[in-house]
């Protein structure tokens, strides 16, 4: 799949939500939407998007009341991070706005879920060598790899929900 169908397919803040509810368990559409109160249909629809795009995959079919449900997981965010493999187009476009406000949205939606804990919140456009960039954009996919390996199904004893937002990239010279 294309980085340009990815980016399309996550362009919608429940497909952000359904990747990470995703992450650490499979589920049918019933169950995703009843996690994140949404309809069946819609969650269905969602997690057709996200399938063809590759981020997720079946993983087993159950019968449920006579029919089959779909189970769905998402596996690939657990995997090393591989700092050769994440060069991604420079080029802005329509797909990648639609991204962002995705992810904004989504940001908003979890800040006020904010709790007291252990918290980082960071911002920065700056000048950097090549070397002290790689080295950061390593150690953020290494932290995102370790979150989504060590992610459990919601409400499990012992967990408790959090939060991870990072978009790192270089800039265009001025």
């Amino acid at each position: 799949m294309s980085s340009l169908d990815v980016l399309r397919a996550t362009a919608h803040p429940v497909r952000l939500r359904l990747l990470s509810l995703l992450t650490a368990t499979a589920m049918s559409a019933a169950e995703a939407g009843r996690e994140l109160r949404v309809s069946q249909a819609a969650a269905s629809y969602h997690l057709r998007v996200l399938e063809r795009a590759g981020l997720i995959r079946v993983v087993e079919v159950v019968r449920v009341r006579g029919g089959d449900a779909k189970r769905y997981r998402h596996e690939s965010s657990a995997e090393p991070f591989r700092l050769d493999e994440a060069v991604a187009g420079g080029a802005a476009s329509e797909e990648r706005a639609e991204y962002v406000e995705a992810v904004i949205d989504e940001l908003r939606r979890r800040s006020a879920l904010r709790v007291a804990g252990p918290h980082l919140t960071t911002d920065a456009e700056l000048w950097v060598d090549p070397a002290t960039w790689r080295r950061v954009v390593g150690a953020v996919g290494a932290a995102s790899a370790l979150l989504h390996e060590a992610a459990r199904p919601a409400r499990t004893p012992g967990t408790a929900p959090v939060s991870m937002t990072a978009e790192l990239f270089p800039l265009r010279r001025p």
